[in-house]
């Protein structure tokens, strides 16, 4: 195959690294890992006192480190549609988690992301990468939808994945659920079998570049870890004891993952990406969400404002960098990624999101444009609430420093400034009325603009 690469826009993108003819030579393998349930607490590097993340920490020390990078939802599957679509998951009439049939009627929504949706990894197959997908996809399958697309229609040469996906692994889902005690990859031992697939594609597959999802599921409930540790299941599924050595032994994957990327050779001309899909649920009274606002199913900060390192050792990225001002969300990995990788934009391509490949690669960037999110649509029990209690408006918008949440028939407005107050204690929309008001109207004419779900 003949590989299709802008390879003029590499090396504007990585100063410092590797010289003009080096970066020809193959542009960058990309891993992007997403934490299930991960809060932006968890890992010490980012304030976290549960356990030390050594090996996590290794990535900010090696890499950067973003302190306002969003999630494309407070909930798992809309999160992941937006990220890999660079789109409002509202678009393809995904608002909540995809679940039974009857459940996303009840939310009218799709039972699966739209086939014909623009995705990243396909437009980076079509640029001559290799792609995988390793972990819990969560966009269509499972349950008793029996109809949904493989995973390799939207653009994945390979694949392994958990039982919410149209083809399940056997050996991890031996029933029809998170975990069985019969699966013959126990439930402790899962993140080191999806960081085994992703070493194996890459090596197997060396000297072309690749694109790999890494999506483990441990971080999600229950949390079972290693029983010579725990003997609690299922008592315990939801206790700190397990939080902790669930969490212990994910971040020692982490470190396995980096540790085989330089044993195959390649992780200096590697890039990963490490975050998470929403924020934490339980959240042990908002710890695991780095004491802000709210958690998971919430619009506060607490269920949207994610970890987000990026790492690739010694060339491709600073290193040691904390990026405290550049305002990062999901929706721009789609544009920035295929500028850092080379890879032409679909024809007729949109995106929410903008490119943020600058500062993706250590250079602070100002956004220019406002971040937009919707969870819930109804009251339908398919919309869990925050398991804090502390339930958000249904719509949120963020423009440089000003964050605005309102319900869709435009009540229960609340004005917050993130550059004093970042928990969402005070609500200025008295103080600011004219600040409150174009937010508003931004927000509603956004939500007006998305698809009319009650119609499905």
């Amino acid at each position: 195959m003949k590989l299709k690469f802008n390879f003029y826009l590499l090396p504007a993108l990585l100063p410092g690294c590797l010289s003009a003819t080096e970066n020809r030579t193959q542009p960058p393998n990309i891993i992007v890992i997403l934490t299930d349930d991960m809060g932006f607490g968890d890992v010490s590097v980012y304030g976290g006192k549960f356990v030390p993340t050594p090996h996590i920490d290794r990535m900010a020390s090696e890499g950067i480190r973003f302190t306002q990078y969003y999630s494309a939802s407070p909930i798992s599957s809309p999160s992941r549609a937006g990220l890999l679509t660079g789109r409002c998951p509202g678009n393809f009439h995904i608002t909540s988690y995809l679940q039974t049939r009857a459940g996303n009627a009840a939310a009218t929504m799709n039972d699966y992301l739209s086939p014909d949706a623009q995705t990243l990894p396909r437009t980076l197959q079509a640029a001559g990468y290799k792609t995988g997908h390793f972990g819990k996809w969560h966009l269509g399958g499972g349950r008793d939808v029996k109809n949904a697309p493989s995973i390799t229609t939207y653009g994945y040469d390979e694949y392994v994945s958990t039982y919410e996906s149209p083809d399940p692994d056997p050996l991890i889902t031996s029933t029809d659920w998170i975990w069985s005690a019969k699966d013959s990859i126990k439930r402790w031992n899962r993140t080191a079998y999806f960081v085994d697939k992703t070493l194996d594609f890459l090596k197997r597959n060396s000297g072309t570049p690749c694109f790999v999802n890494l999506w483990p599921d441990d971080m999600h409930t229950p949390w079972v870890g290693n029983m010579e540790e725990q003997m609690l299941f299922p008592e315990g599924e939801s206790s700190e004891k397990n939080f902790r050595s669930v969490l212990i032994e994910y971040d020692r994957q982490m470190g396995r993952l980096l540790e085989g990327l330089k044993t195959l050779g390649i992780a200096k001309n590697t890039i990963v990406i490490f975050t998470s899909d929403n924020g934490p649920a339980p959240s042990f009274r908002g710890s695991r969400a780095g004491n802000y606002r709210g958690c998971k199913a919430s619009l506060y900060e607490g269920g949207i404002r994610m970890p987000f390192i990026v790492w690739s050792p010694e060339r491709l990225i600073p290193k040691g960098k904390t990026d405290d001002t550049s305002v990062v969300c999901a929706f721009d990995l789609f544009e920035s990624l295929c500028r850092i990788a080379g890879a032409a934009l679909p024809a007729g391509f949109t995106s929410d999101g903008q490119d943020m490949s600058n500062a993706l690669t250590g250079r602070p960037q100002k956004r220019t444009q406002p971040i937009y999110w919707e969870y819930r649509r109804n009251d339908s029990k398919a919309f869990p609430k925050p398991a804090d209690n502390d339930v958000s408006p249904n719509l949120a918008v963020r423009q440089d420093h000003w964050k605005l949440l309102v319900n869709a028939d435009g009540t229960d407005a609340r004005l917050y400034d993130l550059a004093h107050d970042q928990r969402e204690t005070a609500n200025l929309c008295e103080q600011y009325p004219e600040k409150a008001k174009e937010l508003m109207e931004k927000v509603l004419q956004w939500r007006n603009s998305l698809p009319a779900q009650d119609k499905l």
